[in-house]
C-alpha cells in the first residue's frame, strides 16, 4: 500500500549542532522519494539552544518543519507520543536527533513498508555505534520485557509506523512512562525489519548517562515486565519447599540426635515464615502491579510552546 503523506517525528535533546544538517538531509531524501511530508521536532527539555535553532529552521527554510517545546524532560518515548498527537501523515517515521540514523536510509523503510503492507518496519543497525553500557542495557530490555517482539531483537528508535497504531497509543497509553516498542507489540504482529547503517554521533554526548539509563531500564522492568514479581512468587515457593525439607531434617536430628532444645524450632520458624512472607508478597505484588498500571494518572508530557 502506497503512503500518501509521511510524518517524521524526532525527539530533540541538546542537539543544536546537528538539527540543521538533519533537517536538510531529511528534506533532500524525502523530496527524492516524491512524498509529501512534515518534520516535527519535539524539544524534550533541552539545556542548550536547541529550541531557538528549531525556530530558526522553521523561519528560514521553505519545507514543512514544526516544533514543540515540552516544559521539562519527559523522556524520549513520551516526547514521541506528544509528536504523534500532531501528525497528519498516514505513516510516521521516528528517528534520533544525532544523525546516528542516516536520513538516507529512510527509503529502505518506505520500500519495505509499502511492499509488505506491514504495520511497523524497524530499521535495525548491523553494528550499533553505542557504548558497551547502552548495548548491555538493550540486551537487558530484550530479555526482561514481556512484550517485545523477538523478530525486532528489542526494537529500534528508527521505525516506520502506521498512523492507526499511533492513534491507539494516544488514546489508550497516556502513562507517565511509555515504552513504545513494548506497547506496539501488544497491538500487532505484522512487523518487518530491514538492516540499515548506523553512524557515530556527529557531535556532543548522549543524553543517556549511566544514572538515566539505569532509571530507564528499571522503569521498563517495573512497567512492562512482571519478572521481579515472578521471582518473588516462585522464589518464595521454592524457598518454602526447601525450608520445609530442611525443617524435616532438623526435626529428625532433634528426635534421633538430641540437638539442644529451642534450636530446631527457631531455625524452622525463621526459614518457613520468611519464605512464606516472600510468597505472599509475590501474590499481592501481582495484584498491585495490575492496579498500578490502571490507576497511574501522571501526565505523559506537558507542552510549553509551539513553533
Amino acid at each position: 500500500m502506497k503512503t500518501s503523506f509521511i510524518s517524521i517525528v524526532i525527539p530533540v535533546f541538546n542537539s543544536k549542532e546537528t538539527l540543521n544538517e538533519l533537517c536538510e538531509k531529511l528534506h533532500r531524501t524525502l523530496t527524492a522519494l516524491d512524498k509529501p511530508y512534515e518534520i516535527i521536532l519535539v524539544d524534550d527539555g533541552s539545556k542548550d539552544d536547541s529550541w531557538n535553532e528549531i525556530n530558526r529552521i522553521k523561519r528560514t527554510q521553505n519545507y514543512s518543519v514544526s516544533g514543540i517545546k515540552l516544559s521539562k524532560n519527559f523522556g524520549q518515548h513520551n516526547a514521541l507520543l506528544c509528536g504523534f498527537a500532531f501528525c497528519k501523515g498516514d505513516a510516521i517515521i521516528t528517528m534520533d536527533d544525532d544523525l546516528q540514523h542516516p536520513p538516507e536510509e529512510i527509503p529502505k523503510l518506505v520500500q519495505l513498508y509499502e511492499s509488505t503492507n506491514a504495520d511497523i518496519v524497524y530499521g535495525l543497525p548491523e553494528n550499533k555505534k553505542h557504548s558497551s553500557l547502552r548495548n548491555a542495557g538493550s540486551y537487558f530490555v530484550r530479555t526482561t520485557s514481556d512484550h517485545t517482539n523477538t523478530k525486532v531483537n528489542g526494537g529500534s528508535s528508527f521505525r516506520m509506523i502506521r498512523s492507526s497504531l499511533t492513534k491507539q497509543l494516544i488514546e489508550n497509553h497516556r502513562h507517565n512512562f511509555l515504552f513504545i516498542d513494548a506497547v506496539l507489540a501488544w497491538y500487532t504482529g505484522n512487523i518487518e525489519v530491514v538492516t540499515v547503517a548506523h553512524h557515530n554521533r556527529k557531535s556532543g554526548k548522549s543524553g543517556y548517562t549511566f544514572i538515566k539509563l539505569f532509571r530507564t531500564y528499571l522503569d521498563i522492568l517495573v512497567n512492562y515486565s512482571a519478572g521481579p514479581l515472578r521471582i518473588l512468587t516462585y522464589g518464595g515457593l521454592f524457598l518454602s519447599i526447601v525450608s520445609f525439607a530442611i525443617g524435616l531434617r532438623f526435626i529428625y536430628k532433634k528426635i534421633f540426635h538430641h540437638v539442644p532444645l529451642g534450636y530446631t524450632s527457631l531455625i524452622v520458624c525463621i526459614l518457613f515464615s520468611t519464605s512464606l512472607i516472600l510468597f505472599c508478597f509475590g501474590i499481592i505484588g501481582q495484584y498491585l502491579y495490575k492496579l498500578y498500571q490502571l490507576q497511574n494518572k501522571r501526565p505523559s508530557y506537558s507542552i510549553e510552546s509551539q513553533a
